[in-house]
């Protein structure tokens, strides 16, 4: 057994590095995960990203001892990027860890109940919020709760989970006649048992790459919610916030927009090439 399981695995290693940007894109995360979970270790001055002034130190460009320069209250943007990275990756966990099974659920028993009024209630429902544009949903859910880092994952939340209810849809729909869905439900299998034993293991594969690339925009749309006050709100960092102050100063001031600009443009491609990899590894295309 775990010889085989060892197998499985190189065979797996060998498919995701077939494409080598794909290595690239793992090595990239696994950077950013690992700086985020450091932060308070690696950054040079870590209390710059609480509400600190240092007037003397302030608006300085990059140098040796403030590797992306000083904002314009003395503090050093780069401890600030990389504590913001933490508050990042945990919005993108979060909501996809809402979000995914919760539209699993309600797309999978859409599809297996077709051509009911369950499915015309549930589908129609996911219908009703992919009508209307992502961001706008997501922007005008923000403003209606208070500017916060929790709600505005619940915002993102809110609108992400139809796309995993549309993707799990289609999949059951295409296996509710398969032998071994017709055999569970001769053998008076549960509704749990079918849906959690039955299409589960079918849909993990789009399930997974899709999140793998989900990870990245997801961070992304915190960064827009951020930009515009709605997010995390100052004096703690966060890439939009950051942006925000920064763009007030260009182009004298370039690297406050720039770094957290060029963080963000990271984050995204390593997610896109890591979920390109875990998608050759299922044969699946990337979403």
């Amino acid at each position: 057994m775990k010889a085989e399981r060892k197998e499985t695995w190189i065979q797996n290693w060998y498919k995701f590095a077939a494409g080598k940007v794909s290595v690239l894109g793992l090595a990239i995360v696994l950077l950013i995960v690992l700086l985020a979970i450091f932060a308070p270790v690696i950054a040079p001055y870590p209390e710059d990203a609480g509400p600190v002034v240092k007037f003397e130190e302030s608006s300085k460009p990059p140098s040796a001892e403030h590797l992306m320069g000083t904002d314009t209250m003395g503090r050093d943007v780069f401890s600030r990027l990389l504590i913001s990275l933490r508050s990042s990756l945990l919005m993108g966990v979060l909501v996809l860890a809402i979000a995914v099974p919760v539209g699993f659920v309600v797309g999978v028993l859409a599809g297996y109940f077709k051509d009911t009024w369950i499915e015309t209630v549930l589908m129609r429902i996911v219908d009703i919020f992919l009508s209307v544009p992502a961001l706008v949903l997501a922007l005008a859910i923000a403003a209606i709760l208070e500017p916060n880092l929790k709600n505005s994952m619940i915002a993102i939340t809110i609108m992400w989970w139809p796309w995993y209810a549309r993707l799990s849809f289609g999949v059951a729909s295409s296996l509710r006649t398969e032998n071994y869905i017709v055999y569970a439900e001769l053998t008076g299998a549960k509704l749990s048992h079918i849906v959690l034993k039955e299409f589960l293991p079918n849909t993990f594969d789009q399930i997974l790459t899709k999140m793998t690339l989900d990870m990245g925009y997801v961070i992304c749309m915190g960064a827009t919610l951020s930009f515009v006050g709605l997010g995390e709100q100052p004096p703690t960092p966060a890439l939009g916030n950051m942006i925000n102050d920064g763009v007030k100063f260009l182009p004298d001031m370039w690297w406050l927009a720039v770094f957290p600009a060029v963080a963000i443009i990271v984050i995204v491609l390593g997610f896109n090439l890591l979920g390109d990899g875990v998608g050759n590894i299922f044969n699946v295309e990337g979403k």
